[in-house]
C-alpha cells in the first residue's frame, strides 16, 4: 500500500500535478517595519512565491541581522538578510555567537548598508564625541545596527555603558523617541532612503542633522577585518541635510543554512536576479543587486554551492 502511494506521488510530481500539496514553504527573515529589510523582503517573498514552482515564501518581521542568523541556525526553512559583519561573527562563532558557530552560507551580496547617526537641531550633537553624556539609541536587540554602533563608539573611544545613556530601539521607535524628546540621537544602519528617517526629516518643525563618523572606519577595520568602507549619504536623500554625510558602510548579504539543498538555493538566486525589476519596484536599493558585486572578497562567508552554480553559469567564480 505504502509502495503504491509512493509511486502515485512520484507520478503526480513527474506530471506536475498536485504541486500545491507538496509546496515548499520558506520564510524570509527581514527586520523592523521602519527599515529597508522588511519591504525588500516582502518584495523578494512575492517574487519567489510567483516564479519558483511550488514555493510559498513569506516575509517575517525580526529584530534584524543577529536575529535572522539565529533563525538560520535553527535549521528551519529560512533565508535571511544580514550585514556582513554580523554574518562573519556567526560563521566564526564570535561576539553574539560565542555559544556556537552558525552553518551560514552566502546566497548573494545585496546592497550597501549605510550607517546613519541621526540627531536634530538643538540636541547639542554636532560630532561623534558630542555623544558623551547624551541619551542615544544604538539599535534594537538582535540587530546588526547594535553590533556596528558599538564598534563605532569603541573606535571613537566612547564606552557604550559608561559614556552614553543607552536605549535599544529600532528605526521607527528611535524616530518616535527623538520626536518626543526621549533621546538625543540614534544609530541606524540601512539602505537609503530609510522610511523612518525620511519621516523624521519631513516632520514639521524638525531640522534633521546627520553626524559624520567616517573617520573611525580605519580603527574598526584594524580590529574587525576589512568589512567597512568610508562612504557618504548624499545630501539630497533626506530633507534638511546641508552637506553629504561622511559615514561608515558595510555590505548586506542574503544568507541561508549550509544544509539548504543546492537546487533550492540555485532557484532562489536565479529568480531574484531574473525578476530584480519586481523587487526594485518595492525598494530602489534592489538596483544594487549586481552580478559584478558577487565575489568572494565581498562577503566574509562562503557562498552556498547552489548560488555558486548560478554565478558560474554567468561566468563568475565566487568560491
Amino acid at each position: 500500500m505504502i509502495v503504491r502511494f509512493a509511486r502515485a506521488v512520484a507520478l503526480l510530481v513527474g506530471l506536475g500535478i498536485g504541486s500545491a500539496a507538496f509546496a515548499q514553504n520558506i520564510s524570509v527573515a527581514t527586520g523592523g517595519t521602519g527599515g529597508v529589510y522588511y519591504p525588500m523582503g516582502g518584495g523578494m517573498a512575492a517574487v519567489l512565491s510567483k516564479f519558483v514552482p511550488g514555493m510559498q515564501a513569506t516575509a517575517e518581521v525580526t529584530g534584524g541581522s543577529v536575529d535572522n542568523l539565529k533563525l538560520i541556525a535553527s535549521g528551519k526553512p529560512y533565508i535571511g538578510f544580514s550585514m556582513a559583519d554580523a554574518a562573519q561573527d556567526a560563521y566564526k562563532g564570535e561576539d553574539k555567537f560565542k555559544s556556537g558557530k552558525v552553518g551560514v552560507r552566502t546566497l548573494m551580496v545585496l546592497y550597501p548598508n549605510r550607517m546613519h547617526l541621526v540627531t536634530t537641531e538643538g540636541r547639542g550633537v554636532a560630532k561623534l564625541s558630542d555623544l558623551k553624556g547624551k541619551r542615544i539609541s544604538t539599535g534594537s536587540p538582535g540587530s546588526a545596527t547594535e553590533v556596528m554602533a558599538f564598534r563605532i563608539l569603541e573606535a571613537a573611544h566612547l564606552d557604550k555603558d559608561r559614556d552614553v545613556k543607552r536605549e535599544r530601539l529600532g528605526a521607527a521607535e528611535s524616530v518616535n523617541a527623538i520626536k518626543d524628546g526621549k533621546i538625543d540621537a540614534f544609530f541606524w544602519v540601512g539602505g537609503i532612503p530609510t522610511a523612518a528617517v525620511t519621516d523624521l526629516a519631513n516632520t514639521p518643525g524638525v531640522k534633521l542633522k546627520m553626524i559624520d563618523h567616517a573617520e573611525v572606519v580605519p580603527a574598526m577595520n584594524k580590529k574587525y577585518g576589512n568589512l567597512y568602507v568610508e562612504d557618504s549619504i548624499p545630501k539630497a536623500i533626506y530633507k534638511g541635510m546641508e552637506a553629504d554625510n561622511k559615514q561608515a558602510t558595510v555590505m548586506n548579504i542574503l544568507v541561508a543554512h549550509e544544509s539548504m539543498d543546492e537546487k533550492t538555493a540555485y532557484n532562489i538566486v536565479k529568480t531574484v536576479f531574473e525578476k530584480k525589476a519586481d523587487i526594485v519596484a518595492v525598494h530602489k536599493e534592489a538596483e544594487n543587486f549586481k552580478l559584478e558585486n558577487q565575489k568572494a572578497s565581498a562577503t566574509p562567508v562562503p557562498y552556498h554551492p547552489g548560488a555558486a552554480k548560478y554565478f558560474a553559469e554567468k561566468g563568475i567564480k565566487v568560491n
